[in-house]
């Protein structure tokens, strides 16, 4: 169920955004942008696909609250929760979805913001683009350390 971003749940994103590493960097103005960025506030039910492997990249989603569950294949790859995001690989190489994304709880929520709202603030603010390609470090580590264990 997809809940528009009105003007009293912009200031509240922009407060979650300064609580999540990825946008700790930002000052005052960049994180309104930011937050004004985001199209709106979906809810997911346990069990409910929000992106699946293989599907073409639309959008960039930030956990607000709940879980979600990353998948390849059968196997559970990732379990994220609130603060934290997904979908940014296949907006940044433009290739198909590398992994499934199902809600691991009722309640699940995230804030969706479209491609090209994220392409935009990627290309316009270096310290946001810095704190992805710092996270997508960080889980490349992770999986290879996982996959040499």
């Amino acid at each position: 169920m997809a809940l528009p971003l009105d003007q009293k749940a912009n200031p509240q994103a922009a407060k979650m955004l300064g609580e999540v590493p990825l946008f700790a960097g930002l000052k005052g103005k960049q994180i309104k942008s930011v937050a004004s960025a985001f199209a709106r506030e979906r809810s997911y039910n346990a069990g409910e696909v929000i992106e699946k492997e293989g599907d073409s990249g639309v959008a960039f989603y930030l956990i607000t609250n709940g879980s979600v569950e990353v998948r390849k294949g059968e196997k559970m790859v990732a379990k994220l929760g609130r603060g934290q995001f997904f979908g940014e690989m296949a907006l940044i190489d433009k290739q198909p979805r590398s992994a499934t994304v199902v809600s691991a709880e009722s309640g699940t929520k995230a804030l969706v913001m479209p491609v090209w709202n994220f392409r935009a603030a990627v290309q316009t603010d270096p310290t946001l683009a810095m704190g992805v390609m710092k996270e997508l470090a960080r889980r490349l580590r992770e999986t290879t350390n996982a996959l040499s264990e």
